[in-house]
Order: structure tokens, then sequence, then C-alpha cells
């Protein structure tokens, strides 16, 4: 039985609704940042819609992740680091490019944050470890970027920087730890793929400048499954558990190559090699292929779509039947694409808003977005609009079809490099300074809320 089918009789049932409304891990209980239903408004400000916002101290371009009535965010906290600055005053200053600040001389605290997802008060607050990290990060970033998972149960955090995994049940008590190690990144920029969970294991990936590895973990024991080596070589995507209608397969875009795993044993199913880039940009998916894709911020890498079922070697440029199509300088920059009703949504490292018809991969229309800064939080999609947020704070929201509309803008006054978070009818926004809940706004919502 699917998943979304189970879901489905839960809910007309009566039960397991809660579940529905998770969001586990990063873009979601999918991975795919889609919601076919749309119950949160899509008009918002400071001022209207915003159920509760609350600060959230430190640093971290982690989004947060809902289970239940729990809301679960990490951060770092250094009197040395500060707040990540953004695309304009970091990345496209010259003295910024391929430079990182010194890491910190004294211990930065790596903390997990439990906040309730109605009212927005903070439940607990753990500390999950105390440590200097040994590499630097750019400005632009933070040394809590990945992304946290739960498996309903347990609740993962992952600091790249340290190099450390800890399980806590969802009180916040410490379950199990591991320390898979601490490498450098190119350009000195810093850790930032995610978690991915299922199937009782938990992934780490790791590409790296000095020993690249994707390894899984027992979620309930926290014991070593299984390991396996990578091309040496920097990359931030997070890998990808790809339920197609051939089986699934864990999948992760690293260095000049995308690798697709049995999760259980950690075997290679298939490998696309003499890939043209790295990888920053997550993978998008149907039942039956494999969208992939990369851009940097000074060039434009290709968008292409792998067949399901695909086994053994593949080859980049090559002739092959496990390749859909492939368009050249289409890829994503850092904002992963979405998918909807059959329309891929891409942005490009030049803020191009492009949409491809996803079984052929024709481009359906191409447009410039006016007005907007630099995005790199994922997009996502609910209903019968596509959600677009830029580093500014200002969400573009867009009618889902084959004619490029912008319904509205949406502007919220902080600076944004996370992927919002879906949770039922309510959307989570995390900027630098505030964690916002997006809800439509009642009558009697102003009750108990945290301070603005």
């Amino acid at each position: 039985m699917s998943r979304s089918l189970s879901i489905l009789i839960l809910a007309l049932l009566g039960v397991g609704s809660s579940m529905a409304d998770d969001s586990p891990r990063f873009r979601g209980r999918d991975g795919n940042g889609f919601s076919a239903i749309r119950s949160f408004p899509d008009e918002w400000s400071t001022d209207e819609n915003d159920a509760w916002s609350v600060a959230i101290p430190g640093g971290g371009w982690s989004s947060p992740i809902v289970v239940g009535d729990l809301v679960l965010v990490t951060t770092a906290v250094s009197g040395e680091a500060g707040k990540p600055k953004g695309y304009r005053a970091s990345v496209l200053l010259p003295p910024s490019m391929g430079r990182a600040a010194a890491p910190p001389s004294s211990p930065v605290n790596f903390l997990l944050l439990g906040i309730d997802l109605t009212s927005g008060s903070v439940r607990w607050t753990r500390r999950v470890a105390a440590a200097k990290p040994p590499y630097p990060i750019h400005p632009s970033n933070t040394y809590a970027t990945e992304t946290p998972a739960s498996d309903g149960e347990r609740v993962f955090a992952y600091f790249g920087a340290i190099g450390q995994l800890t399980a806590l049940d969802l009180a916040g008590e410490e379950l199990w730890k591991q320390d898979v190690g601490t490498y450098p990144m190119n350009g000195g920029f810093g850790t930032g793929s995610s978690l991915a969970v299922g199937t009782g294991l938990i992934y780490v990936l790791s590409d790296n400048e000095q020993s690249s590895f994707m390894v899984a973990f027992d979620a309930k024991s926290g014991e070593e499954r299984w390991r396996r080596e990578r091309a040496k070589g920097s990359a931030w995507s997070t890998p990808t558990i790809w339920e197609s209608k051939d089986g699934t397969v864990l999948v992760a875009g690293g260095p000049g190559h995308v690798t697709a795993y049995d999760p259980m044993t950690g075997e290679t199913v298939w490998k696309l090699g003499s890939y043209p880039g790295s990888f920053t940009a997550s993978p998008i998916w149907t039942d039956d292929r494999f969208i992939l894709g990369s851009s940097g911020p000074l060039s434009r890498g290709p968008l292409m779509a792998i067949q399901s079922g695909a086994k053994g070697e593949i080859t980049y440029g090559e002739e092959s039947e496990a390749v859909v199509w492939n368009n050249d300088r289409s890829g994503p920059g850092m904002a992963s694409p979405v998918l909807h009703q059959g329309l891929l949504y891409v942005i490009g490292s030049g803020g191009i808003l492009a949409c491809y018809d996803v079984s052929d991969g024709d481009q359906v229309y191409r447009e410039r977005l006016p007005e907007s800064s630099n995005m790199s939080a994922s997009l996502w999609a609910a209903g019968d609009r596509v959600f677009l947020l830029d580093e500014e704070g200002q969400t573009l929201v867009i009618r889902a079809g084959r004619e490029f509309e912008i319904v509205r803008r949406n502007v919220i006054d902080d600076l944004f490099w996370s992927t919002p978070t879906l949770a039922g009818d309510r959307l989570l926004l995390r900027g630098a300074n505030k964690l916002y809940c997006i809800h439509e706004s009642k009558a009697d919502d102003s009750a108990g809320q945290p301070s603005r």
C-alpha cells in the first residue's frame, strides 16, 4: 500500500491526522516541498496571518521540522560567529570569494529547541554539544545549516561543523550519539548537507575535500550499519530516498557524480559519472524519473532526468536508456526546484524562474522575477500555488500552470536562506533572527502569543 493511500485511509477513519501534517525532514514528509492541499493562507506579512514569531538565539540555516505539535529547530550560539550575512553582503563581494572567517577560538554551543507549534512557546532547549569547530565557515553560512530529521519517535540532530550526530527523544533527552568526523570544505564555505531518514536508518552524507563518504546508522541503537567511500570533493546537496515504481533507492549527488544506493545495504544500484559540476540544490522526483541539476554563482549547469529502474554505470554526455532528457545550462542554483502537476519550477543562479514539462524536459516558460533578490531557500508548492522566497523576506506567490502569473507578494523583514516548512494549516519561515508561523488569523489567536 502506498504512503499517500495509507494517510488517506487514516484520515477517513479519523485517526493519524497529526501524522499526515508532520514534516519530519528537509522539505517535508517526502522531501519534495509539495502539498496537494493548501490550508495555510497565501497572503501574509508581519501584521497579517503571522500567528507567532519567536527569536532564535545564535545562527542557523537549518529548516525547522514538525512532529505532531512540536517544532524542532537547531542553532549554534557563539559570541564570535554572530548572525550570517546575505548574498549581496558576502558572496558577491570579491574579498569573500574563496575566503572564510577563522574558526572560533572558544567553544560554540550547539542547541536543539523544542517549540510548541500552536503557541510558539519554547518547551525546552537542549545543548547537544559545546565544541570548537576545527574549520571555518563563509560569512553567509552557519554552524547549524543541516536540517534535523525524525522517525516519529526520535529526533536526529547533525552538526557537520563538529561531525556529531545525536539522537534524542521528543522531550529532548539524549539517546545516543556518533562522531562521524570533521573535514575541510572547498573555499572554507562550511557544511550543509541535511539528514535523510527511512527504513529504520538515518543517513549522513559528507562530501568534502579530504575523505568523502555516506554512512547509515540504526535509528534506534545508533549502531553503524554501512559506510561507503565517495569521490573526494565538496558538495552540499541532501541525500534523497526515492520511492519509485521500480523500487526504493537512496540517491546522493556529489562532485562530478550522482550515486544511487540500496538503502539497506549501501550497495551501488546506479551511478552517473563525469557530471560537469557539483551539487547544492537537492533533487526532485516522480514515480518513474529522478530530476537533478546544478548551477554555480558564475556558471549554469545541466538539468536532467534519470529513468526509474536504472542500473549500473551511466556516463554524462553519452547516450543511455537511463537518461530520459538532458537540458544544458538549465540547472538550479542553491534553491531546490519543486514539481507541481507535471511541471517543474526551477530558479537558476541568475534569478530567473524557468518552468519545464517533466515528461520531456521542454521549456514551458522562462521569466525574470521582478524586484526580487537572491533566492537560496528551496521552492515549495501547495494547492494551485508555487511559492518563491528571496533572502530579503519577499515571497512571490505564483499561480501554478503553463502561464506565468504572480498572484501576490508577501514580505517579512528578516534575512532568509532557510527552506520553509509545511505543517498542515501552518507554514514555518526561519529567518536569521526569528522563526515565523504563518496561519490564518482568527479573533481568539492573540492570547498567549510570544512577543514579536
